[in-house]
């Protein structure tokens, strides 16, 4: 049985979207099992399920608010409770779509980072040309020092590979250019880092070619990585609408898009962020989850099945041991004052 924490007071359209998420995994999924945390009035009907425990936290952390000022104040919240059962081993994985910097500092302050990391960083899984990449770090950090980006790279590797399936990715660092002299300090210095690895490390990739699938894990830090995940969900979007306002505009237009109607929808499908659930926050001592705050029940159910997936695959565990592995290509670098 996999037991799984799910914060559902976090996230845009919570509580309810976040329960009928909940309902759609416990379908799907027979060997799980839920530990509900939020407020008692809004989980009271679910007393009676025998999957799923509940635990009544009535502070609730905003999607606005400071996530050190929810540290010192809000002890009490879903989130903070949830990480407090994932630490106390409860449970083996927390997911919430909840206010994504306090889960982050919630993380590291109650479960705390693995050996060799001074940044967790948050991976997310986004659609190519051919098979899905990993971006990472996506908003955990917004200043990185050159080790967090070498130490991206691995976590990012040891996901996409003990998770997805992916033999030895393919890792590039995120720049201006692909040429090696191109970037600002932290990209120099980080490339250098890569090249003396054992890692499948190919070099720089500029946004344009984010999307092709040639490479596997694109390493960035959290501002950067943010902004191109944002940009990139509202592109989509946008794509999409501006087609359905062309096609409106001519009856020739409509009959083609009834004929291409199967091609759209995969690609629809292909390019739903929904369908990835959410990110694993890595680097800490467990499988934290991260939800995108927009999440509907499909997100929901599709985060509790990548954090099923974390746990079936021993993530954490895998983790701390690869970076052990590499700690002789970065030990000088750790005691860079840059």
């Amino acid at each position: 049985m996999y037991k799984v924490v799910l914060d559902v007071m976090g996230g845009d359209f919570a509580p309810s979207v976040i329960l009928k998420g909940a309902k759609l995994a416990l379908e799907e999924f027979p060997d799980l099992y839920l530990y509900l945390v939020g407020k008692e009035s809004v989980l009271r009907s679910w007393e009676n399920h025998e999957r799923v425990s509940l635990v009544f936290a009535e502070e609730v952390i905003k999607m606005d608010e400071s996530p050190g000022e929810a540290l010192r104040k809000k002890k009490n919240s879903s989130i903070f409770k949830g990480l407090e059962l994932l630490k106390n081993n409860e449970t083996s994985a927390f997911v919430s779509a909840g206010n994504s910097g306090a889960v982050a500092a919630g993380s590291i302050f109650i479960l705390g980072r693995l050996k060799g990391v001074r940044r967790p960083a948050i991976a997310t899984l986004l659609p190519s040309i051919k098979d899905p990449f990993v971006l990472i770090d996506v908003g955990a950090n917004v200043d990185s020092k050159p080790l967090d980006l070498f130490l991206f790279g691995i976590m990012g590797k040891i996901f996409l590979e003990k998770i997805w399936g992916k033999e030895n990715p393919k890792i590039a660092l995120l720049s201006i250019g692909e040429e090696s002299g191109k970037g600002n300090i932290l990209v120099k210095k980080a490339h250098q880092l890569f090249k003396k690895s054992k890692l499948n490390y190919v070099g720089n990739i500029e946004s344009r070619d984010m999307f092709k699938g040639e490479v596997d894990v694109i390493v960035c830090d959290g501002f950067i990585g943010n902004i191109c995940l944002k940009l990139s969900e509202g592109l989509v979007e946008v794509i999409i609408e501006m087609l359905k306002n062309e096609v409106k505009k001519s009856f020739i237009s409509i009959m083609g898009m009834l004929l291409a109607k199967n091609a759209l929808k995969a690609f629809k499908k292909k390019s739903d962020w929904r369908e990835y659930g959410g990110a694993p926050l890595l680097g800490v001592k467990g499988n934290v989850i991260i939800a995108h705050g927009r999440s509907d029940a499909l997100a929901i159910k599709n985060a509790i099945k990548v954090a099923i997936n974390s746990i079936k695959n021993d993530l954490v565990r895998k983790l701390e041991k690869a970076i052990k592995e590499n700690k002789d290509y970065f030990e000088e670098e750790e005691k860079s004052e840059f």
